[in-house]
């Protein structure tokens, strides 16, 4: 198959063009005091579509709006109905997992979209109206940007089905996942209630740790143990010191995304719902280092949670092997 990567001047102008997209949307929601505009996992989605115009993310522009869009609705509602604690986290994830089955979607930050109006608080329904508002002017900026892509790459533009970070992007193939992590989230739901951290299970974490259980075969930060938490408290802190310096505007957001970009690149790993953890601080009131201490202990959890799963569930040694094996094959 033809390496299906764009070459390094056309993924530069993408990563620019996914920067200047999230400055512009932290510019208008701070000058327009339309701050839901502001959601986090804007970062992750435009970082991944624009520099991987052939990605399942990308290849889907209607469901790139409808899925987030619904799933902050879904989190609205019941952040209207049910006070904050473990069994509110554990049925909006699970309605933004049904949601993602009926609408045959593989697009994860839907998750992130449910959960943030549950922790934050958000009870208005101008969140999930924003929300979309963000998503179709990102797909307004997706859709010419493949045209060049195709006109760039003929030859790759249809041959990218095998890239291992659509792998982690496609919907799970079997169920084994579910109870080990649901497990991982009532533990760490309890931890954040009874902490009162809330944010010890921030949104993009709940994302990322879909990903690792539902695809444990080929997640590919599994070999670099250290590189979840350290990216996540980067960008984390980053986030937090930059709006307590410039505030919750477009100069915050962009050293916030592009710190992001950098980090990840030097930790050489594709894991867009990084970048949305530089971001969250824009949306949270105050934030203090607080942040980055719950952002640390949480990547850590699932560091440590993800390494048993594969440990003591898939199996070490020659069987775990050949389970690895029949997982990737499947």
């Amino acid at each position: 198959m033809a390496d299906p990567a764009l070459a390094l001047r056309d993924r530069l102008v993408a990563e620019g063009a996914a920067l200047l997209y999230v400055v512009a949307i932290a510019v208008t929601a701070h000058t327009s005091g339309w701050h839901y505009l502001m959601f986090p996992a804007l970062a992750a989605l435009s970082a991944d579509v624009l520099t991987r115009p052939w990605g399942r993310w990308a290849s889907q522009p209607g469901r790139l709006i409808v899925t987030p869009t619904l799933g902050a609705g879904v989190g609205t509602l019941v952040t209207r109905r049910i006070p904050y604690g473990v069994a509110g986290v554990l049925l909006v994830v699970a309605l933004c997992l049904l949601l993602l089955a009926v609408l045959r979607s593989n697009i994860a930050p839907a998750i992130a979209a449910g959960l943030l109006p549950f922790a934050l608080g958000i009870k208005s329904w101008l969140f999930p109206l924003s929300i979309m508002v963000g998503l179709v002017a990102l797909a307004l900026v997706l859709l010419p940007w493949q045209r060049r892509y195709r006109r760039t790459y003929p030859a790759t533009s249809r041959e990218a089905a095998g890239d291992i970070d659509d792998v982690l992007e496609a919907r799970p193939t079997g169920n084994s996942w579910v109870l080990p992590f649901f497990l991982f989230l009532t533990v760490m739901a309890s931890a954040a209630t009874a902490s009162g951290l809330r944010l010890i299970l921030f949104p993009p974490l709940v994302v990322i740790a879909y990903e690792m259980f539902a695809h444990p075969a080929s997640c590919p930060w599994a070999r670099k143990p250290v590189a979840l938490p350290l990216a996540c408290f980067l960008t984390a802190t980053t986030g937090w010191v930059a709006v307590s310096i410039f505030g919750s505007g477009g100069i915050a957001a962009g050293c916030s995304m592009a710190v992001g970009i950098v980090v990840l690149r030097l930790v050489q790993l594709h894991m867009p719902p990084a970048l949305a953890v530089g971001l969250l601080p824009l949306v949270i009131t105050s934030p203090t280092i607080e942040y980055p201490v719950s952002v640390t202990i949480g990547t850590v959890a699932l560091t440590l949670a993800f390494l048993l799963y594969r440990r003591w569930v898939i199996g070490t040694g020659r069987a775990g092997r050949e389970r690895l094996t029949n997982m990737r094959s499947a």
